[in-house]
C-alpha cells in the first residue's frame, strides 16, 4: 500500500546557482572562499536573503 502523501510529493529540484560561502564549524559561521565572514559581504547578503526560524521561540522561554 502506498502512503497518500507519496502521490503528491515532489523530488527536490537541484539549484543551478552556486552558494558563494560555506559553513566553517570551527568558527561556527558562514565564510567566503577568502576566509572572511559571509556577513561582511553586502552583495552576498543581498543575493541570498534572510530566513527566520520560530521553532526555538515556541519551545524555549529564553529565545
Amino acid at each position: 500500500m502506498r502512503a497518500f502523501m507519496l502521490n503528491y510529493a515532489l523530488p527536490a529540484e537541484s539549484s543551478p546557482e552556486t552558494i558563494p560561502y560555506s559553513y566553517d564549524s570551527a568558527q561556527q559561521l558562514n565564510v567566503l572562499p577568502d576566509g572572511r565572514p559571509a556577513i561582511s559581504d553586502r552583495a552576498v547578503l543581498l543575493a541570498t536573503g534572510t530566513t527566520t526560524s520560530t521553532a526555538g521561540s515556541q519551545t524555549h522561554f529564553d529565545d
